[in-house]
């Protein structure tokens, strides 16, 4: 794992990844840092598993540096500031996959938002956004957060 203040060549990476680049999981933010990139293969390994059963996946938050997180009101310690977590947005067509896909490739940090499932590999939690619970618990059929989804036998 390596933190870069901007997004590296994917030759110095060894990028093995080819559903994403360092430039879209490097922090948006352009005024507080120039990009800053964290790399960390088993993260990207998670999210290239989750690809591969779910098909594309926009990304809409991933790596960010502390001040831009503290801007956007993220925590403290958000998973974000240490690149091992991302925010995908999401519709009500696909949220049952992209829960079922991001369980099945290992992320046990699971944020409920209404246009985005936040994922991530810090320990075993979950948790609801403002307003959004009622949308997954509609595409899902069963609240989550009660009733968390397990990996499918022969998953990651």
């Amino acid at each position: 794992m390596a933190l870069f203040s901007s997004p590296p060549p994917a030759t110095q990476l060894g990028w093995r990844w080819p559903h994403f680049s360092a430039s879209e999981l490097a922090c948006p933010c352009r005024k507080h840092c120039k990009g800053e990139y964290f790399h960390d293969p088993r993260f990207l390994d998670a999210l290239e598993a989750m690809r591969r059963e779910m098909g594309p996946l926009p990304i809409r938050s991933g790596h960010r540096c502390r001040v831009h997180n503290a801007a956007v009101g993220g925590v403290q310690n958000s998973y974000h500031t240490k690149a091992i977590a991302a925010d995908i947005a999401v519709t009500d067509k696909n949220r049952a996959r992209l829960l079922q896909a991001a369980v099945n490739a290992g992320f046990t940090g699971l944020g409920y938002g209404r246009s985005f499932l936040h994922v991530d590999l810090g320990p075993a939690r979950a948790w609801t956004y403002p307003g959004a619970l009622g949308f997954w618990v509609r595409a899902l059929g069963f609240d989550p957060m009660r009733n968390p989804v397990k990996p499918h036998k022969g998953s990651a």
